[in-house]
């Protein structure tokens, strides 16, 4: 049972210490904001009855302009603020 316990501390002290980041920046997430606006804008036009308004928007939101806040390149590192611009 001891040897057990002595494996896990092994492999728990030998596990490298990096840094994860998230791959969004303020973009990304402004793009996300945009298109979640459009899509609730789209149900909203579809409960008051709107057939043409709110298919176009669903559509729009869902197809185009989530993908698009998912592939921008958004630098999480350049959201962050340097030493250049603490001055």
């Amino acid at each position: 049972m001891g040897e057990i316990m002595a494996v896990k501390a092994k492999k728990s002290s030998a596990a490298p210490a990096e840094e994860i980041r998230w791959p969004f920046g303020k973009k990304n997430y402004i793009a996300f904001a945009i298109a979640l606006a459009v899509i609730i804008v789209g149900y909203i036009s579809l409960g008051q009855g709107s057939i043409t308004l709110a298919p176009i928007l669903l559509v729009l939101g869902y197809c185009v302009l989530i993908p698009v806040a998912l592939i921008i390149k958004g630098h999480p590192e350049d959201d962050k603020p340097g030493p250049a611009d603490s001055k």
